[in-house]
């Protein structure tokens, strides 16, 4: 059985997301969201896998051309978004053009922004294959490249036409990828409900075994949650910054150490524990909520340390996050599971405590 989640936002951005297992290759399945032409951007190792049954959805698209990109965070630059702009420039894509994003989170910001930037717009399909893109980036019409000074940022708020959430592509995942992902389901758990952070708790087995009915379910949630936190705050004035619980942590540690150590999901686990023990410290929340979101991500098999991140560089890095505003850091910080809230002005030695409780 499929399923629908709306992302509900004024004038014709709504979009659905669509769930369920074996979705990709139906013939029917993009005809809605595109025109004559679609450029599918992808890389070498996603193309093997699921580029035919892609083709197979867009047979009711005239023109389909396809770009390959470099697989890993290192690519998420501005020379692979130039070099899908090549692509739609050369192959002559006009205005009516579909960019279907066909891979990771990496492939979804960036064929994203060239989505966003082309011709002052052109629609966009995401079809997301790991975990962490189906429940996170997929969502939301966040696109962006990296700079070498910080992550995401330079980008665009565009969002897609529909995010086709094919729970059948994980079967395929390495394992390193799959638990990545898992860092942001729990993240929603710890944001925005107890119960379902207590489903995790009981569920974890199931989910590492990749059990359908059990990732649907855990799919589903994550994306009501953040469908509803983005028709809430489209572009992050507001209560949509909640969805960075751990990310001003995690991305500092992607950006020292120059998104080559880390998958996004392994640094968000980690800065979860960061954002934990911060909100411990602030009086927040209690030792008993930090250890149960500790306990979780460990049986996830992520790490819950990062190992000899220099904490002065940490702390530069946080510095360039978008969450500065008016030369004030905001943190999100947990008020009990199932709550969070923005923390300004956190004294400097207390945010040092939290770092090194993950070096």
């Amino acid at each position: 059985m499929n399923d629908r989640i709306d992302v509900t936002l004024p004038g014709e951005r709504s979009y659905p997301i669509l769930l369920g297992n074996g979705l990709l290759g139906t013939p029917d399945l993009l005809e809605a969201y595109t025109g004559n032409q679609a450029l599918v951007v992808t890389n070498a190792a996603v193309a093997d896998l699921y580029l035919p049954q892609v083709r197979r959805s867009l047979v009711s698209v005239d023109q389909v051309d396809v770009v390959e990109i470099g697989d890993g965070e290192t690519f998420k630059t501005l020379d692979t978004y130039a070099a899908i702009l090549d692509a739609l420039i050369d192959k002559r894509h006009n205005r009516s053009t579909t960019v279907v994003a066909l891979g990771g989170g990496v492939v979804g910001d960036v064929a994203g922004f060239a989505a966003a930037t082309y011709q002052r717009g052109v629609g966009l399909v995401q079809i997301p294959t790991t975990l962490l893109a189906l429940v996170d980036s997929s969502v939301g019409g966040k696109t962006a490249v990296n700079h070498s000074a910080g992550k995401n940022l330079i980008g665009a708020f565009h969002q897609p036409r529909a995010v086709i959430a094919d729970v059948g592509v994980l079967a395929t995942l390495p394992e390193r990828e799959f638990r990545a992902g898992l860092a942001e389901v729990i993240k929603y758990g710890i944001i925005a409900d107890a119960t379902f952070f207590a489903w995790l708790e009981s569920h974890m087995d199931d989910l590492l075994s990749r059990d359908p009915a059990s990732l649907v379910d855990a799919i589903r949630r994550s994306c009501e949650i953040k469908a509803q936190v983005v028709a809430d705050d489209e572009r992050e004035q507001g209560r949509r910054v909640i969805l960075n619980f751990g990310h001003t942590f995690g991305h500092a540690i992607e950006a020292v150490t120059a998104y080559e150590r880390f998958l996004h999901g392994e640094a968000v686990a980690a800065g979860m524990v960061m954002a934990m023990d911060l909100s411990v410290r602030l009086g927040r929340s209690t030792d008993q909520d930090a250890e149960r979101v500790r306990r979780l991500i460990e049986r996830s098999g992520l790490a819950t340390e990062t190992l000899d991140v220099d904490v002065e560089a940490m702390l530069e890095a946080m510095g360039m996050d978008k969450k500065v505003m008016d030369g004030r850091l905001r943190l999100i910080v947990c008020d009990g599971i199932g709550a969070v809230s923005v923390a300004s002005d956190v004294p400097e030695q207390t945010l040092r405590q939290a770092i090194a409780l993950g070096r």
